[in-house]
């Protein structure tokens, strides 16, 4: 197997510059400022027919089920984690097409999606690939030589996976950190461009990956059959040494762009970069900013001030909203919904939790303000301040995929990148003694990311590969199938989030619901007529309680539900001044009614054999559906609702993977799931 220690530089390159003369340097200092290239924009639409309904048309909307987090080679991370796979090959393989990752196998979804969207690291686009190849410009800069060949040879096996977490967790900050020199800093300067100032790199390499993502999304969109946006990942975090991390998924409603993305390098602060958002918005370029693993974000997604350390106010709420209406609830590196320190009474609280710091995988996230509950709730806080709510926020779920390909399938992981594509990787089946004996062999700062556990069954990886889940999905309501309907059910937060799962879900709130019958045939149009999905406000004019319609179809491919939920938080605006959560069980599988006592329905006896991890087919419902009024409603309090859903119990991946194997499932990690859905919530407003 390759080998690349020898290779890789001991100490941040230093680049020589030849010498050039003052009247170059005063030359230089003089030359106007050029356009700023992250507010110019580009057309990419072709000249069509006036736009129409497509056959799918609904106007009581259809369910449209897709992924707008997905990394292919122009990420600096996955490109260094094994991944090859080009945006084009990405959405081919969204539509139902078997790709292969660059270790050889084979990926498939078991059911196409209906919209997607590569979004790839906007800070360094599409250099490491080319840093890999030296027989390019690039390829020849300095300090690249570290990267050479990274994804040739006898380095396409999983046991590269320690000389790769050299790369992309250390030697890639080095190299993208290495100084250009003076006269690269100022046409840095005057371009307005900060990544120009770094010697490794190149701003039209970069612009054309870039804008070879943009065409291979203008071309795989099919409106009415398959739809794409045009998108990237602002990747950002907190300075050293607490290096927490609150990035963020940039998507664009239609097919003008700028041309190159804001990045990281432009600013480390959300607030400017909903500032740049504002700014496109001025010429015609509209964009939604999704934040996600708010879970790993150590507080810093849903915190109370602005990146300089002032408090909220109506300000800040604004933009943020204007901006960012949706959070990311659930993907690969965990669910962000809640926690069991944030809600103890919450019986499922502890689901798909990470408790690492992404960005700094050996630091604790603090739950605090990491967790999408415990915003709504205090963003109902905020409001009452008169401080504006910046945490008004819908669901939606991804998969956050470093192999162009994401797997939904629980029984069927591809793994996050080509190099957790075996389970010994993936921490869910023990270390070989071949293996051992290979990091053993290791340099020090490979052995490094080679930690070795024993919990008792063998010698395992780290816990936190474990961990993580095999996917997120994201569902939206839209009338039909086009960039425009999809892009403004996202904005209007008719969204859902699943851990994988297509459960089909609705949510409508209302307070002209006297008789509704969830089985009437006509009980959409009654629904909209009468109330809002989620997603919307309620707005009280008198002390008249709200109805929930809440309605669950399960997946014909997954397990069947088990119960529906209604998640209520509020802000408790007397003396107390506390924010305060509630879950209620609203509808039971298997004939089972809810105990107004526990407000829980009984246990349905679902099962799952580990052994084969056949499960109860014959428990469980196809369809819940139920019209629910809070038992403790309090017409004086605003408050927020939203639906949970729950399947019957199935094997967990990491089960899956030993029972492959031929071991008995890891300790430590759930050997069962419970699949679901979450909606986004909806808002109930006091008489004022």
């Amino acid at each position: 197997m390759a080998r690349y220690p020898e290779r890789m530089p001991t100490s941040t390159p230093r680049t020589t510059f030849p010498r050039f003369s003052a009247a170059a340097v005063i030359l230089s200092l003089t030359v106007p400022a050029c356009t700023d290239t992250s507010l110019s924009i580009d057309d990419y639409a072709e000249e069509t027919a006036p736009a129409s309904r497509t056959d799918g048309y609904n106007e009581h909307r259809n369910v449209y089920f897709g992924d707008v987090h997905i990394h292919t080679r122009y990420s600096f991370d996955a490109y260094l984690l094994g991944t090859d796979v080009t945006p084009d090959e990405s959405y081919r393989f969204a539509k139902g097409e078997a790709i292969e990752n660059t270790f050889g196998d084979e990926m498939r979804l078991r059911e196409p999606l209906d919209f997607f969207a590569v979004s790839d690291h906007g800070f360094f686009l599409g250099m490491v690939p080319l840093w890999a190849d030296p027989s390019t410009r690039v390829g020849r800069l300095p300090g690249a030589e570290a990267f050479h060949g990274v994804n040739e040879g006898d380095n396409l096996h999983p046991y590269s996976v320690q000389m790769r977490s050299v790369l992309f967790r250390q030697s890639f900050g080095r190299q993208m950190r290495t100084d250009g020199g003076f006269l690269r800093r100022q046409r840095a300067r005057m371009a307005n461009h900060p990544q120009m100032q770094y010697a490794s790199f190149d701003d039209e390499a970069h612009r054309s990956a870039w804008e070879d993502s943009i065409l291979a999304a203008e071309r795989h969109n099919d409106p009415g059959n398959f739809t794409t946006f045009i998108a990237y990942e602002w990747t950002s975090s907190t300075p050293a040494p607490e290096s927490a991390a609150y990035h963020r998924n940039v998507i664009f409603a239609g097919s003008k762009a700028p041309a190159r993305p804001f990045t990281r390098i432009d600013s480390h602060e959300p607030e400017q970069l909903w500032s740049w958002m504002d700014r496109l918005r001025e010429q015609g370029v509209d964009s939604l900013a999704i934040p996600h693993n708010s879970n790993q974000s150590h507080g810093q997604v849903f915190r109370l001030k602005y990146s300089d350390g002032r408090a909220v106010d109506q300000a800040f709420a604004e933009q943020r909203m204007r901006n960012e209406p949706l959070v990311e609830l659930t993907q690969v590196k965990g669910t962000s919904e809640t926690h069991p320190r944030l809600s103890p009474d919450d019986e499922w609280a502890d689901f798909e939790i990470l408790n690492t710091r992404k960005g700094k995988i050996s630091a604790h996230s603090d739950p605090s303000r990491s967790y999408a509950r415990q915003a709504l709730v205090s963003g109902l806080a905020l409001e009452q301040e008169g401080r504006g709510n910046p945490f008004k926020i819908g669901f939606i779920g991804s998969s956050d995929t470093h192999n162009g390909a994401p797997s939904f399938d629980e029984s069927n992981t591809f793994g996050s990148s080509p190099v957790s594509r075996t389970a010994e990787n993936r921490g869910s089946a023990p270390v070989s003694r071949e293996r051992l004996d290979y990091i053993a062999g290791l340099p020090p700062a490979e052995q490094a990311f080679g930690e070795v556990v024993d919990d008792g069954l063998g010698p395992y990886f780290g816990m936190r590969r474990a961990q993580f889940s095999a996917s997120g999905l994201a569902a939206v309501w839209a009338e039909e199938n086009t960039r425009d309907s999809i892009f403004q059910g996202m904005r209007r937060k008719e969204t859902y989030a699943t851990s994988g799962t297509r459960i089909r879900l609705r949510f409508f709130g209302g307070f002209d619901y006297d008789g509704l019958d969830a089985a009437s045939a006509d009980i959409l149009e009654q629904a909209y007529a009468g109330g809002v999905p989620m997603g919307g406000d309620l707005v009280a004019e008198s002390d008249a309680a709200p109805r929930f319609l809440v309605w669950a179809q399960r997946d014909k491919l997954s397990a069947p539900l088990q119960r529906l939920q209604v998640v209520k938080g509020w802000y408790d605006s007397g003396y107390r001044k506390e924010i305060r959560e509630q879950v209620y069980d609203v509808a039971c599988a298997d004939g089972g009614t809810v105990d107004p006592e526990t407000r829980r329905c009984p246990d349905n006896g679902a099962t799952v054999d580990l052994s084969d991890c056949s499960f109860s087919e014959d428990l469980g419902a196809g369809e819940l559906a139920t019209v629910w009024e809070d038992p403790d409603f309090d017409p004086g309090n605003d408050a927020v609702y939203y639906v949970r859903v729950l399947e019957n119990p199935t094997c967990r991946w990491t089960t899956w993977d030993a029972l492959r194997v031929g071991v008995e499932p890891r300790g430590g990690v759930p050997p069962t799931i419970q699949e679901r859905a979450w909606s986004s919530p909806i808002w109930y407003y006091a008489p004022r």
